[in-house]
């Protein structure tokens, strides 16, 4: 099923917007340009997880050579753990842990007049 979510322009960039969608409650979140959307709910203790901070991984080639990296993390303010943004795996053990993600898309919202508007559309399997 498809639900919208929220409307292009809603969620600023960086931010995010929590909703209640088919009983579960989802953080969809505008990342560099692109809408996410994940489980508001960590995996470890149940904790608050879209409430926690958005991170910036820290790539480095070399001693004295560090840069803030394209990668975003979502980091649980219960205990810390950090979950990929994209993707929903955690960053300690991607093969074991993760939270549930939801494909997110932008679709053209229809109108009686000609106004050009999009919606954020969450779809839940």
């Amino acid at each position: 099923m498809k639900y919208v979510v929220a409307h292009e322009g809603e969620i600023e960039e960086g931010g995010h917007k929590l909703v209640t969608v088919a009983g579960r409650e989802i953080g969809v979140f505008l990342v560099d340009g692109e809408y996410f959307a994940l489980r508001h709910r960590c995996p470890h203790q149940g904790g608050p997880l879209c409430n926690g901070h958005l991170l910036r991984v820290v790539e480095s080639s070399g001693p004295g050579d560090y840069a803030a990296g394209p990668r975003r993390l979502l980091q649980c303010p219960w205990h810390g753990w950090e979950f990929d943004i994209r993707t929903g795996r955690s960053w300690f053990d991607p093969a074991k842990q993760r939270v549930k993600r939801y494909p997110v898309s932008l679709e053209a919202e229809t109108y009686p007049v000609a106004v050009e508007s999009r919606s954020v559309v969450v779809t839940i399997d």
